[in-house]
C-alpha cells in the first residue's frame, strides 16, 4: 500500500522530515520502502488497521503531537427505507446503507481531493467511487458505491453455494465457484462481498443519487478471493486484514462531508443493521509481567502512558483494547507493542547459554536424498506448514495468520498434491516433485513431530529422448529407485484421480517415508547434480497456453554434431520456454544420426500466435542451413 509522505506530515505538529518518520515506522514494525516522497507499506497479516492515514497516525502519535480530526458531517440523518436482508449475519455482522442526492456533479475537486490522486499518481473513476477511495485511504474502511437508480428489487447478503457469471465494474468477467459471500438483486450477483462491485449498478460520471454501503466482514471469508479470482482489490487487502468493526458511522459521516464540500446536497438517509455487539478485550494491569516477557525495568506509569498513546483505555485495574486493533489478546502482545515503541535495538540483551547438541548424520542423509532426486529430475517444493483441514489427530493453532488454514500438516502428500494439480492446470506434460519438511499430529495426549520424505509424480518419465515416450508408472519409479537406492524401502502407490477436479487420466505414483527409516546406505550415493553457480531470480508462471513445435535433423557430418547441439540447446528468447531432445536415433549402416527436438513456447502477457513461433523457428532453421552436413527432412 501506497502512502504519500506530505499526507502524513500535515498532521503531525513537529514537521518530521520523510527520513524521520521513516525511522519511527520502521522502530514501529512498518516495512516500507520510499520512492519519490511515497511510503511503499508492506503490513503483516495482522496490523489491519494501519492500512490507511489515520492507522499509521496512531501508531506514530507515540512519537509526535498528532492531529486527526477531520470534519465529519453532524446534522441529523433521515432513516433510509431499504429492501435488504441480511442471510450470513455471522459474516456481516455490521452493514450500513447511505443513499444520498445531489444537485450537481462538481466539474473540480478540493485540493485536498485532488491531491490524492495526483500524488499516488491515480486515475479518477467518478465523483461519488473518488471519494470512496478517498475515505479508505484516509481511515481505512472500504466503502461500495452503487447507482441507486439501478437498484430497483430486494438486496440480499447470503453465502452463495452455486456457480455462477458475474461481470465486474473493471469489466471483467469471472466464473464464480465453490462458496462465496456475496450481494443478490432479484436473484442476481451485483458484488462479490468485500472485493469487487458488478458493472451492472456501478456508478458513472452521470450518477447523482448514489446508495452506499458500508460493512464488516469477517476476514475469513474474504481471505483469498482476490487471488482465486485474479483481482487487484484494494478492498480486500484491508477486509482480509480486518477492518475496525466500529468506524462505519464515522466513516460514512465523513462522506456525506466530502460530498457537502463540492456540492449541493438535495437528500440524504441513512440505515444500519447491527446484528450482535462487539466484544471488548480487557487485560489486566501488569506492568511486572510485561518487564519479564521483554527484559525491561519500565515504571506502570511509562508503560500506561505508551499504551495510551497508542489508543488503548487505561484505568486502575485493566486495558481495554480498542476496536481496531483484533491482534491484541493477551499480556504477550502488550508486551510486543511496548518493545516495539522502545525499539528492540535499544532494549538491553542478555546472552543465553545454549548448550550445542551434536549433529547427527540426518542431515546428510536429507542431502543425499536431494541430490539423488533432483539427478532423476525431481523438483523441490517447499510448502507452508498449515493447511485448511484436519483430522482428529491435527494440531489445531488457536491464533493462526489465515483463519482458512489453521492446522498443522499431518501429511505432506496432499500438499504436494496441489502442487500437482497446479502445475497440470498449466499443460505441464511431465511432473516430477518432492518434499522433506516436518508433520504434527497429536498422539497420547502429546505433540508428535516427525520428519518426511514425500514424493509424487506424474506424466512422461523425463524430457529426454530416453524417457520422452515412457509413462510415470508405480513400475517405473520403483525400478528408479532400487537401481539406485536398493537397500532403501519406497512403498509407491496410486493415487486415485476420482475426487480430483482434473480431466488429466495420466496416473499419480505417491511415497512417502520417515527421515529416520533410511540407513547410511544413502550416503554411498554419488552425486551428479552441483549448487548452482548463481542466483536465479523466481519469475511467475503463466498461465496463457503454450504452443509446440518439433524439428527432426539429419546428420552426417558427425564432426559438426556437437556444434550444432550446443547451437539449439542454448538458444535463448523471451517466449521459448524450453528446449530438448526427444527421439535419437544412430543409423550406423547410412552413416547417420537423426535426432529430434522439441521447442516450447509460451508468453506472459499474451497468447502466443502461430506468426511468432514461425518467426523464431525460421531463425533457428536458417542458422542450421549453414551448417554443412546437417539437413532437415521433409523441409522445402
Amino acid at each position: 500500500m501506497k502512502i504519500a509522505y506530505r499526507h502524513l506530515v500535515e498532521y503531525i505538529n513537529e514537521n518530521p522530515s520523510i527520513e524521520e518518520i521513516s525511522d519511527c515506522l520502521f522502530q514501529l514494525g512498518h516495512e516500507h520502502e520510499i520512492e519519490e516522497n511515497i511510503f511503499n507499506m508492506e503490513f503483516t497479516p495482522n496490523r489491519g488497521d494501519c492500512l490507511s492515514i489515520n492507522g499509521l497516525l496512531r501508531d506514530l502519535s507515540v512519537f509526535y503531537n498528532v492531529n486527526t480530526n477531520q470534519e465529519i458531517y453532524n446534522d441529523k440523518l433521515n432513516k433510509l427505507e431499504i429492501d435488504f436482508e441480511n442471510l450470513s449475519q455471522d459474516i456481516c455482522p455490521q452493514i450500513s446503507f447511505l443513499k444520498l442526492e445531489i444537485e450537481n456533479i462538481p466539474n473540480k475537486y478540493k485540493d485536498y481531493l485532488n491531491d490524492y490522486f495526483k500524488d499516488l499518481n491515480l486515475n479518477k473513476n467518478n465523483f461519488f467511487t473518488d471519494i470512496s477511495n478517498y475515505v479508505s485511504y484516509e481511515n481505512g474502511q472500504p466503502t461500495h458505491c452503487y447507482d441507486a437508480n439501478k437498484i430497483d428489487g430486494k438486496i440480499v447478503f447470503k453465502e452463495l453455494h452455486a456457480n455462477q457469471e458475474f461481470e465486474t465494474l473493471l469489466e471483467k468477467k469471472i466464473n464464480l465457484s465453490d462458496k462465496n459471500h456475496v450481494f443478490l438483486l432479484n436473484d442476481k450477483v451485483i458484488n462479490l462481498a468485500g472485493v469487487v462491485g458488478g458493472k451492472e449498478t456501478s456508478c458513472s460520471i452521470d450518477t447523482k443519487t448514489v446508495l452506499v454501503e458500508c460493512a464488516f466482514f469477517k476476514p475469513e471469508a474474504i481471505i483469498g478471493k482476490s487471488v482465486k479470482y485474479d483481482i487487484q482489490s484494494e478492498a480486500s487487502y484491508k477486509f482480509e486484514r480486518f477492518v475496525d468493526p466500529e468506524c462505519q458511522e464515522k466513516t460514512i459521516r465523513r462522506f456525506i462531508k466530502i460530498v457537502e464540500e463540492h456540492t449541493n446536497i438535495k437528500d440524504v438517509s441513512l440505515i444500519t443493521y447491527k446484528y450482535k455487539k462487539n466484544n471488548v478485550t480487557k487485560i489486566p494491569v501488569n506492568t511486572n509481567v510485561i518487564n519479564q516477557i521483554i527484559g525491561t525495568n519500565i515504571s506502570q506509569n511509562e508503560y500506561l502512558t505508551y499504551l495510551s498513546k497508542l489508543g488503548f483505555i487505561v484505568n486502575d485495574e485493566n486495558i481495554e483494547v480498542p476496536s481496531y486493533r483484533s491482534d491484541i489478546e493477551t499480556q504477550n502482545d502488550l508486551a510486543e507493542e511496548i518493545a516495539r515503541v522502545i525499539g528492540y535495538d535499544n532494549i538491553e540483551r542478555n546472552e543465553i547459554n545454549i548448550p550445542k547438541a551434536k549433529l547427527s548424520n540426518i542431515y546428510d542423509i536429507e542431502n543425499k536424498l536431494r541430490f539423488f532426486l533432483l539427478d532423476h529430475g525431481f523438483y523441490e517444493v517447499i510448502n507452508s506448514p498449515f493447511v485448511g483441514t484436519g483430522s482428529s489427530n491435527s494440531i489445531c493453532v488457536d491464533n493462526p495468520l489465515d483463519s482458512n488454514k489453521k492446522f498443522l500438516r499431518s501429511n505432506l502428500t496432499q500438499s504436494l498434491l496441489e502442487n500437482l494439480l497446479f502445475n497440470e492446470r498449466r499443460q505441464k506434460d511431465s511432473i516430477k516433485l518432492f518434499e522433506i519438511s516436518d508433520i504434527y499430529n497429536i498422539k497420547d495426549n502429546k505433540v508428535n513431530v516427525s520428519r518426511k520424505l514425500a514424493v509424487i509424480a506424474s506424466g512422461r518419465a523425463g524430457h529426454n529422448y530416453r524417457d520422452f515416450s515412457k509413462k510415470i508408472s508405480k513400475k517405473y519409479l520403483d525400478s528408479l529407485f532400487r537401481e539406485s537406492l536398493p537397500s532403501e524401502n519406497f512403498e509407491f502407490k496410486v493415487l486415485s484421480r476420482d475426487s480430483l477436479n482434473t480431466k488429466v487420466k495420466n496416473e499419480i505414483i505417491s511415497c512417502e517415508v520417515d527421515i529416520s527409516n533410511f540407513s547410511t546406505d544413502v550416503l554411498s550415493y554419488s552425486e551428479i547434480s552441483k549448487p548452482p553457480e548463481s542466483f536465479i531470480e523466481y519469475s511467475p508462471i503463466s498461465d496463457l497456453p503454450y504452443s509446440i513445435r518439433d524439428l527432426s535433423f539429419s546428420v552426417k557430418d558427425f564432426t559438426e554434431l556437437d556444434k550444432f547441439k550446443k547451437y539449439i540447446l542454448e538458444f535463448k528468447h523471451d517466449l521459448l520456454k524450453e528446449v530438448f531432445i526427444f527421439d535419437y536415433f544412430n543409423n550406423e549402416k547410412n552413416a547417420e544420426i537423426k535426432i529430434g527436438f522439441r521447442f516450447v513456447f509460451q508468453s506472459s502477457d499474451s497468447t502466443i500466435t502461430e506468426t511468432q513461433v514461425n518467426n523464431i523457428i525460421d531463425v533457428i532453421i536458417k542458422h542450421i542451413e549453414e551448417i554443412d552436413g546437417i539437413t532437415i527432412p521433409g523441409l522445402n
